[in-house]
């Protein structure tokens, strides 16, 4: 009975198929001799297609936002130095590679070693000075006890006169001689105290002061390596590793002003660092809604067509470039039009030695991978 079942159901579900195919043919047949009704056909699912086609692509797009203003940068510096002289020589040339510490040029050190022998004379004075004080500290200390002695001896000399003058043995004007004596002592002992206070003090209350411990010496060390230092810059290096730009506006023969340096290109030499490179790509305020610090970035340079660099997000400014304008625009105007923003974008990249050099200026293009595509923002609400 099962097996007659079976049969049965297979044989329904074959004429089931067979009549649904039929009708299709019948229907297809009838739609290719309709000509208008198949044009209306193929118009309606054509369009259909393409909406559906166009609807899956910009779900499955917005995962990357990128930006072509995009240009690459590197640390560089105008290498000059805080003190005034003649350059003597020059040590690099246009377009060197220099390590961290090279130099770079000097300056005529005699001054500044005419000015180092001159501090050293003057903290050995220094030195001389706080033993000439200690010196003369035991010498007032020794006067001091000296003229102790003299007035216990005129204090006894006028007691005993004293005694004589009232059993009318000494005459009065020899008791005034005594008592005269006595104050004079006593006045000359006060002075010598004081006078070895006043050098005691000198030597902050220590008759053995080390002269490293004087404030003269002190004052006279730190003028000494004050010269040390300008001395010690007189011969100008590299802060870091780089390239050397700007070399022939300095000579041999230029005067170096210190205080003009920072204005002047004749007083300093260009560096620009090899190793620490990064791009700044100014993206749109509306691309950034779903870029985070540490995403995947990829980086093509123009001038190495083909060549693709795997970079990542390294930080996202907190202002954009407007906002440090000197000039800011004035939006509260009323023909104010609003503009999309530029934030810039920080793209690090692990270079390596094989990698073609990048240059500071060159032109870049730069595409950030959200990880999120529309349909995924849409689930998630974002």
């Amino acid at each position: 009975m099962d097996v007659l079942r079976d049969r049965s159901s297979a044989s329904f579900y074959e004429a089931n198929v067979r009549r649904r195919v039929g009708r299709a043919r019948a229907w297809t047949g009838e739609l290719w001799t309709d000509k208008a009704r198949l044009r209306r056909f193929s118009m309606f699912f054509g369009v259909a297609a393409v909406a559906v086609t166009a609807l899956v692509v910009w779900l499955m797009g917005g995962r990357y936002v990128g930006t072509e203003d995009a240009y690459v940068r590197a640390a560089k510096l105008m290498v000059s130095t805080d003190v005034s002289g003649l350059v003597k020589t020059v040590d690099v040339v246009e377009g060197q590679h220099v390590k961290k510490g090279q130099v770079l040029f000097t300056l005529d050190a005699r001054p500044f070693q005419i000015a180092l022998e001159n501090a050293e004379a003057a903290l050995e004075l220094s030195a001389l000075d706080v033993k000439s004080q200690e010196s003369g500290y035991k010498s007032l200390t020794a006067q001091v006890a000296a003229q102790q002695a003299q007035v216990q001896l005129a204090q006894s000399t006028y007691t005993r006169d004293l005694a004589l003058a009232r059993a009318n043995a000494i005459a009065p004007q020899t008791l005034d001689q005594v008592r005269s004596n006595l104050l004079s002592a006593q006045a000359t002992l006060a002075s010598l105290q004081q006078n070895a206070q006043t050098q005691l003090a000198k030597l902050h209350g220590d008759p053995d002061l080390p002269p490293e411990r004087a404030p003269a010496y002190q004052q006279a060390k730190a003028a000494l390596d004050e010269v040390q230092r300008q001395l010690n810059h007189s011969v100008v290096r590299a802060p870091f590793e780089g390239d050397v730009t700007e070399v022939d506006s300095l000579q041999p023969g230029t005067l170096v002003i210190s205080a003009l340096s920072s204005f002047s290109t004749t007083s300093a030499v260009g560096l620009v660092s090899t190793t620490d490179l990064w791009v700044e790509a100014n993206m749109k305020e509306t691309d950034l809604t779903h870029v985070s610090v540490g995403d995947p970035v990829s980086l093509t340079v123009d001038t190495y067509s083909g060549r693709t660099w795997n970079c990542h997000v390294g930080a996202i400014s907190r202002a954009s470039d407007s906002a440090f304008s000197a000039l800011p625009s004035e939006n509260s105007s009323s023909n104010w039009v609003k503009v999309v923003q530029r934030i810039p974008v920080r793209v690090k990249c692990d270079l390596k030695p094989s990698d073609p050099p990048l240059r500071a200026g060159m032109s870049a293009i730069v595409s950030i991978d959200t990880g999120l595509r529309r349909w995924h923002r849409i689930i998630l609400g974002q």
